[in-house]
């Protein structure tokens, strides 16, 4: 809705850029916190995140090229200069590297993915009221009073009243992390939270996929994104079914919540 949001001298800040900022800051520090309280690494968290930023924004840039791949032999310089992402080559990315470190480490990866999982939709919200601020992943065309209509400028077509599906991925992120606190606290096994996450999000972005009506890419009749929410869904159904067969979790062990 707005991407320019301030000046400070040469220095704009960007709506969009702001967002993604604050939603990585909160995201370490709920980690951080919550590592403490749980008798986890707050070393390892901001390591994870750090390498996890790094890799997730290379991982959505190359798949948002893979799937712009048309566009990138005619223009190369047109893509990679554009704010285009895809946000599942950056969650892919960020939780291979996640895994890489925590090998490195010596440390669990599965408790550390269920640690954070609630903060990785944290940030993903805040990354959406970005995308709502830019005017991208913009929805369908609407008469609802719910629509919103964007102005001249942005990425969004301007005059026309659009499904906020951008704010819509917002809330549902938000609800996805509050659920997941609470899965965390009443978890049987090392990994189900984290699992969980991949059902949770998987199925709403497959959802709201059928909202939106900006360029992205399609796999048959299905989106990009859609399509890869499939193999997402189901490898999530897969691992907490795999996960059943190892045993609970022993309430009282030192980062579990009966402890504290």
């Amino acid at each position: 809705m707005k991407i320019d949001l301030f000046s400070i001298g040469p220095v704009t800040v960007h709506g969009y850029g702001l967002m993604i900022g604050i939603g990585v800051l909160c995201c370490i520090f709920m980690g951080m916190r919550r590592a403490k309280k749980y008798g986890m690494s707050e070393d390892a968290v901001i390591d994870i995140a750090i390498f996890g930023l790094i890799a997730g924004f290379l991982g959505a840039k190359l798949l948002y090229l893979i799937v712009e791949w048309k566009t990138f032999i005619e223009d190369p310089l047109s893509v990679l200069g554009s704010e285009g992402f895809v946000v599942y080559g950056g969650i892919t990315a960020g939780v291979l590297a996640a895994i890489v470190y925590c090998r490195i480490k010596k440390l669990v990866f599965l408790e550390y993915f269920d640690l954070l999982s609630s903060s990785i939709a944290l940030a993903q919200g805040f990354g959406r009221i970005g995308c709502f601020l830019a005017g991208c992943c913009y929805g369908r065309e609407t008469k609802s009073f719910l629509g919103v209509v964007f102005p001249e400028g942005g990425l969004a077509p301007a005059g026309v009243r659009l499904i906020p599906t951008q704010l819509i991925s917002s809330a549902g992120n938000f609800c996805i992390m509050a659920i997941l606190l609470w899965h965390y606290k009443r978890r049987k096994r090392v990994g189900d939270t984290g699992f969980f996450y991949m059902l949770l999000y998987g199925v709403g972005r497959f959802l709201v996929e059928f909202l939106r009506n900006d360029d992205r890419g399609a796999v048959g009749s299905l989106s990009t994104s859609q399509f890869i929410s499939v193999f997402i869904v189901a490898a999530s159904v897969i691992l907490l079914l795999i996960n059943r067969r190892k045993p609970e979790i022993e309430r009282g062990a030192c980062n579990e919540p009966d402890a504290e």
